[in-house]
């Protein structure tokens, strides 16, 4: 219960007490919590506080606000991945534990736009390999992946083996050291169409992650744009002191 002689914030209390109740089974995923007023009624504090509380455990994935209906278990937590180091998609799923799994949405050879020319450093002529797919952890939808690698690193790509593991086929099947990404991060809003494969409303916040992934002897290997609902993910950095 709320202890207020505690120096432990009220709102942090009552968050707790809520995971408290989900991993007592006291809640269940789907199960309706009360509402902020029942809170604010059985705590003998502002709805302020209240919220403060349920938005920080909405944030967190655990709970989940559907408009008109209420807040509701969702039996989810954030996914967190560090950006201090270097891994691929499946890499992430399985190290917590999840099913990592694709679907590939398209698989073509081609002569990339000049963007995609510039960022992958490509000669004249040059064609890469271009995969969409959708990123799945336990058969749910977690992110959007758009990825363009020289065809000349990866001549015998096959669409099969564009659907599995990339970086598993770049070092293990081509033979290739992968070295070091640079990486940005930015909130952009989704597409229709993309709101469709992630299964989030149109116009949703996503995280639009962009990398560029080179060799051990400095060649850029791929450029991949990722768009990773918002909802599901988060982003971790640990900031040393300089």
């Amino acid at each position: 219960m709320i202890d207020r002689r505690s120096p432990v914030p009220m709102y942090y209390q009552i968050e707790k007490y809520i995971e408290d109740l989900i991993e007592n089974k006291n809640l269940k995923q789907g199960d309706r919590i009360p509402s902020e007023r029942e809170f604010t009624e059985q705590f003998q504090v502002s709805r302020m506080t209240v919220r403060q509380a349920v938005m920080d455990l909405v944030n967190a994935g655990i709970l989940l606000r559907r408009k008109g209906k209420g807040t509701f278990v969702s039996g989810q937590r954030k996914i967190e991945k560090s950006l201090n180091g270097l891994s691929g998609f499946s890499e992430d799923m399985i190290n917590r534990g999840m099913k990592p799994d694709s679907k590939l949405l398209d698989f073509q050879k081609i002569r990339p736009p000049a963007s995609v020319v510039k960022r992958l450093s490509l000669g004249e002529g040059e064609e890469v390999y271009a995969i969409k797919r959708t990123r799945l952890a336990d058969d749910r939808p977690m992110a959007i992946e758009t990825t363009f690698i020289p065809a000349s690193l990866v001549p015998g790509l096959t669409r099969q083996a564009s659907n599995q593991s990339l970086y598993d086929y770049i070092e293990k099947e081509c033979g290739l050291t992968i070295d070091h990404a640079d990486q940005s991060l930015e909130a952009v809003l989704v597409t229709a169409a993309e709101a469709a494969i992630l299964d989030v409303p149109k116009g949703s916040p996503v995280l639009l992650i962009e990398r560029c992934a080179y060799l051990a002897g400095g060649k850029t290997l791929e450029y991949t744009r990722s768009l990773y609902r918002a909802d599901r993910y988060k982003f971790m950095i640990r900031l040393p002191r300089e």
